[in-house]
This record gives C-alpha cells, structure tokens and sequence, in this order.
C-alpha cells in the first residue's frame, strides 16, 4: 500500500470524505487522492516520491508556477514580521492601490479571505445599493459555496450529482434566479418577470466550472446593457479568470465594464485570500461607511497582501508572462484537436488563453445541459490513464486545466505524447 493510500484511510476517520474539499476525493474518477508533499515550477511531487507535470495549479492561481522566488521570498520577509495584527497595515493601502490600478472597474476595494466570502458580500452590497431582493445566476456557474448560491452550481457539485445541497432552507434561495448561460433571451424573461426587483446578475465571464465554457458574441455586452435598462448591477465573478486571461482580466479581455467584481486566490499567489469591489457609490455602502456590514479579522493579511502584491506586480511588469501562456494554451488545444481526430473520438476541446478542457462529447458545449452530455465514466478512465503516466489533471470532467508560466513546451509535449497513448490504448 501506498503513503498515500495510508494517509487517505487516515484521513476518513476524521476527514469527511478523507478531504477538506471535496473534489479532492476522486469519487466522480476512482481511487484514491494522492497526497502532495511539495511543488516547484511546473512540478508536483506526493509523498510516495512521483512527479507529476501539474496542470490543476492549486485551481488557478499559480500562474506564474509553483514556488516560484520572487513570491516566496515576500511571504518569507513578510512572514517574519508576524502572522497577523488584527490591526490595518500599509500592505492593505499598497494592495488596494495596485488593483484599483489594474482592474478596470475597481473604484474602492474590500479584502477577503476566500472567494465565497467575496461573492457573498458582492451580492449583499449589491442588494443594498439597489435596495433589492432578487440576483440572477446562471445554471452551472459555481460562486462559492454560501446558501443563496448552491442552486443549479457547477463545480463539484456537478459531477457529485447534487443540484442544491442539503441544509440549505429553501427560503435562502427563493430570491436566486436561474437563466441559462449563453442565452440572452432566458435572461430577458427573468427581468419582465420580477420588474423592479433584480439586484443584480452575478455571471463567471467564462463559464470555468463546468468544463470551460465560452461566452458566445454578445452575451455578455447584452447582460451590460439589460443590468443598465433595468438598474441592476452586473457582477464579473473573476475567481478563475481574474488576471489569467489578461492583467485586467475578462473585463478587460472582452472590454465589458461590470459595476462590481470579485476575486480569489490568484491574488494572493495562492494564499487564502479574495476580494470584492467596483463602482465607488456600491462599495460605499459597505461597513464602516454605510450600512451594509461585512468584516473579517483576517482579512488583508499582511502575509497574504506580500504574496499577492509580489505576484501581480510581477504580471505587470512582465507581459510576455500572457503571451507565453496564452500560446502554450492554443498549441496545446490545436495538437489535441490533431489526435482525437486522428483516433477518430467523440471529444470537444475548449479553451481561451491558459484555459482549456477536454470534454468527451458529441456536440458543442454551450451552457450547462451541453455539459452534462460528457461521459465522465470516459473521463474517469482518462483521468487515471494520465495520473498513472505523470500528468495531474483536475479529478472531474468539469473543471479546467490551468497553464502556467513554468510550464514549456517540452511539458505539453510529453503530456500530448500520453494522451495519444491512450487513446491508442
């Protein structure tokens, strides 16, 4: 038996499930999950000693690799400052200048400690700026995992089968409405329906939690103008497209201006951190000028704000940094289109920049019943053919592959090279 699979019986006994987030657990692809010891550049290394060219970077953020030196020598220097104040520092100030610098919509900020915890406050400011019950979401979305929003969510949630989640009382999401991703028309209905009483449209600007799912043209200009027809507020969930797609994220990828934004880990360089922000007059509302409350001891960690500053600092001053992911994204998604036609597969490979998926599908995957066409027993059997060869990829069919800036085209070549094993296999 292996350390890992030691640690994974360990684990249940006090673990749910053996994990501290379930898609960890490998239920949707079998086995057990294997337990990482360290990470460095593209590299991840369990405590059995395998080395694996890692295409899940912690979810995202690790888009300049893992461990890379110019974060972990500011979290060190920060680190031997202390831990935490419960007390505001000038990193706070240095933080929420650089991202009203580089995030179009940003006006004012507020830090967090997770992505959940910034969408759940994006929302409650937004309800009270408008003055406001309802939100519109769309189905296979994931936001986090606070009760309003585990309806219809993406994520884990998908390939677990579990529409909602238990212990959410239905009147927590009386006031979420579902329309369907890419279709302007479900979204329209939704508005002539419940006239005056929509808050706001929280939207993944690509769809990156059931599989990767692109915004077709005019989707999301059309969610612009529709909020501002009826004065409600769009909100960009950027947890996954936050500063991957480009600096200025999808915002200002697809030159779409949302009234808030939200953002996760990648602004932290991995560490548990997020934050939520926008239009002065919304964020205004929020604590300790007016009156919509939120707060956090740990929120604007010096360690995490030292982190954070030092990644995107290095984003900006680094812009080859996009036009190397970017490309090593389309050569990928270009070669695997090459093989599965060769193999003659049913597949569908998405992406945009250092995005991509691989869905085993018929058709195209445009919202979230497309999604949930793909065979994920096809998956499972994928997944494990590449964990055992090396390759560590997301364990369920809808979630994305994340390049990173320490990854070469030698790495994607060799991870090409074992996916044609299989599908010769």
């Amino acid at each position: 038996m292996t350390k890992s699979e030691l640690l994974y019986k360990r684990a249940v006994k006090h673990l749910p499930g053996g994990v501290n987030s379930p898609v960890r657990a490998f239920l949707s692809v079998g086995g057990s999950p294997r337990f990482i010891e360290s990470a460095d550049g593209a590299y991840i290394y369990d405590v059995d000693g395998s080395k694996y060219i890692d295409y899940i970077n912690s979810w995202g953020p690790m888009i300049l690799g893992h461990n890379h030196e110019v974060i972990r020598t500011a979290v060190i220097e920060a680190a031997q400052k202390g831990l935490s104040y419960g007390a505001a520092t000038e990193a706070e100030v240095e933080m929420a200048e650089l991202l009203c610098e580089i995030v179009p919509c940003f006006e004012m900020v507020r830090m967090v400690n997770s992505g959940t915890e910034a969408v759940m406050s994006a929302i409650r400011a937004a309800r009270g700026y408008t003055r406001r019950s309802k939100i519109i979401k769309f189905e296979g979305c994931y936001h986090g995992h606070s009760d309003g929003l585990l309806v219809k969510a993406g994520s884990g949630v998908m390939v677990a089968g579990i529409p909602d989640s238990l212990g959410v009382p239905s009147n927590c999401v009386k006031d979420t409405l579902q329309a369907k991703y890419n279709d302007l028309d479900s979204v329209m209905e939704l508005f002539e329906e419940n006239r005056d009483e929509i808050a706001a449209i929280i939207v993944e600007p690509v769809a990156a939690n059931m599989g990767v799912v692109l915004p077709q043209e005019g989707f999301l200009q059309g969610l612009r103008e529709l909020c501002t027809k009826h004065g409600a507020l769009l909100i960009f969930d950027e947890v996954i497209t936050g500063f991957r797609l480009s600096l200025s994220g999808a915002q200002g990828y697809y030159n779409i201006m949302p009234d808030l934004a939200t953002f996760g880990k990648i602004i932290g360089g991995g560490m548990p951190v997020g934050c939520y922000g926008g239009r002065r007059e919304v964020m205004e509302m929020v604590a300790p000028v007016g009156p919509v409350y939120q707060a956090g001891t740990l929120s604007g960690n010096p360690v995490a704000m030292a982190a954070g500053m030092a990644q995107l600092k290095y984003l900006k001053e680094h812009p080859e940094v996009y036009t190397k992911i970017n490309e090593l994204g389309e050569y990928f998604r270009n070669k695997v289109n090459v093989l599965f036609d060769k193999y003659n597969i049913k597949y569908q490979v998405a992406g945009i920049g250092s995005l991509s998926c691989i869905f085993f599908a018929n058709g195209k995957v445009t919202d979230y019943e497309t999604a949930k066409m793909a065979d994920t027993k096809e998956y499972a059997r994928y997944f494990r053919f590449m964990l055992e060869h090396g390759i560590y990829i997301a364990p369920a069919q809808f979630e994305a592959m994340f390049f990173s800036y320490a990854h070469t085209y030698q790495d994607i070549v060799d991870t090409l090279l074992v996916i044609e094993q299989y599908l010769n296999d």
